[in-house]
């Protein structure tokens, strides 16, 4: 059978729609990133137990079912998922069968990600995509023509945001937005800016007490993207969603880029085969892999720094935030939060206090920790079922909070400009 072309596939689909079932339905769609099983470490109300799999033959989605298989099988709280699997170089026109209506998850290959939206919106299908839904201006372009469609079908387009459920990100908005304690957030400068996100990340990790094996393509930048355009999605998400919560940012108007640039890490073959699980070919060549990146940009005038680099191997992921008001500093570092005062006492945080159960405050030289109880800290993982379930939300409603949209377009203008400004740079 001749296998269909991705814009043959979604104009069959947008000429004769299915119709929506009496529970629907999850595809995860070529699911070559660990991200698409974390989303089925729960059961969701509304959401039929029997899910599709459809994707090409590959190591991809044997991992990606072995790891659906550990959820069905753990003592506490196992999942009941039954998966219809379908493996083979005509999964879209299997797509194609699916009843609109259904949810598809989409976390692989970034290159192929943009024409995955784009199909399955034009199917009338809602999408959850793991991020980054962009990767270059191009696919900027094709997201904002997937958000028009999907406006248009009225289906749900979201991107798996999990870093806005995560304590440590929520106490940082909350504090930056209590006056009294940070006053208002400063403008700052290209060379002192007044909001940095910083990220360092390993190719080489383990996930769930197991080394975490890496897809060949994940190394190629043309179809992972850069480094600039990857993690930096989560931060530059977060600096919106920080600094201006729940109001519309315009990327036409609200954002420029000062500088940007890239860089690469360097792996050898054989770490490359010691990650993927493939054999080494010319051991003594080394990959160029542009992971890295930083860039200074404004943000209604607001001046910002973000930089993300990646290690072949070392310890934990680190995180550092920063975010300068007229009254206090807000840091996140080394996994502790700081606010950075010279008020003599407690007394504006207290609502915080209040608010967040359990909390305390230790006093150090420069203002106030943060102590936050083990109890509060979920993890990375725990956040993917808090998206979906706000997705699910959106999904019922038949809508999402009007800032979702623009904002999600203003964070992918940020980044594939950013890559397009240091690229012309080198």
């Amino acid at each position: 059978m001749k296998q269909l072309s991705l814009l043959a596939f979604a104009a069959m689909m947008a000429c004769s729609p299915a119709q929506p079932p009496q529970q629907q339905r999850l595809i995860a769609l070529d699911p070559g990133h660990f991200h698409a099983s974390l989303v089925m470490q729960h059961m969701y109300p509304g959401i039929d137990s029997v899910a599709q799999v459809l994707a090409p033959e590959g190591p991809e989605v044997e991992q990606y079912l072995a790891v659906v298989d550990r959820y069905n099988q753990r003592p506490e709280q196992p999942t009941h998922w039954q998966m219809e699997v379908h493996k083979g170089p005509d999964y879209l026109q299997r797509l194609a069968g699916q009843p609109a209506g259904s949810i598809v998850v989409i976390a692989g290959n970034n290159r192929l990600k943009s024409s995955y939206i784009r199909s399955s919106v034009r199917a009338g299908m809602h999408v959850l995509s793991d991020k980054p839904m962009a990767i270059d201006p191009a696919g900027f372009d094709s997201l904002k023509a997937a958000f028009a469609e999907a406006a248009e079908k009225k289906v749900q387009l979201y991107d798996m945001m999990t870093e806005r459920y995560e304590i440590m990100s929520i106490l940082q908005q909350e504090i930056t937005h209590m006056p009294a304690v940070f006053g208002e957030l400063e403008k700052g400068s290209p060379g002192n800016p007044a909001v940095v996100r910083e990220s360092v990340h390993h190719f080489k990790k383990n996930v769930a007490g197991k080394l975490l094996v890496r897809p060949v393509w994940y190394m190629d930048v043309n179809q992972q993207g850069e480094g600039i355009v990857d993690v930096t999605t989560h931060m530059v998400d977060l600096i919106q969603w920080t600094c201006f919560p729940e109001q519309v940012l315009d990327y036409t108007k609200d954002i420029v880029i000062d500088s940007a640039r890239r860089w690469p890490t360097a792996m050898t073959m054989q770490q490359f085969a010691d990650i993927t699980g493939q054999p080494a070919a010319q051991s003594d060549s080394v990959l160029q892999v542009y992971a890295n990146g930083a860039f200074s940009y404004r943000l209604r005038g607001v001046n910002a720094r973000v930089s993300v680099t990646w290690a072949y191997e070392g310890g934990g992921d680190t995180h550092f935030a920063l975010t300068r008001g007229t009254r206090a500093d807000v840091l996140l570092q080394n996994g502790e939060l700081y606010v950075h005062t010279k008020q003599p006492d407690s007394t504006a945080l207290q609502p915080l206090l209040q608010k967040y159960p359990g909390l305390a405050l230790e006093r150090i030289d420069k203002g106030w920790r943060i102590v936050v109880p083990d109890d509060y800290k979920k993890g990375h993982e725990a956040s993917f079922a808090k998206v979906m379930e706000a997705f699910l939300r959106y999904v019922k409603e038949g809508k999402q909070p009007a800032w979702e949209v623009p904002n999600t377009l203003a964070k992918y203008y940020t980044t594939t400009e950013a890559l397009k400004l240091a690229r012309n740079e080198q």
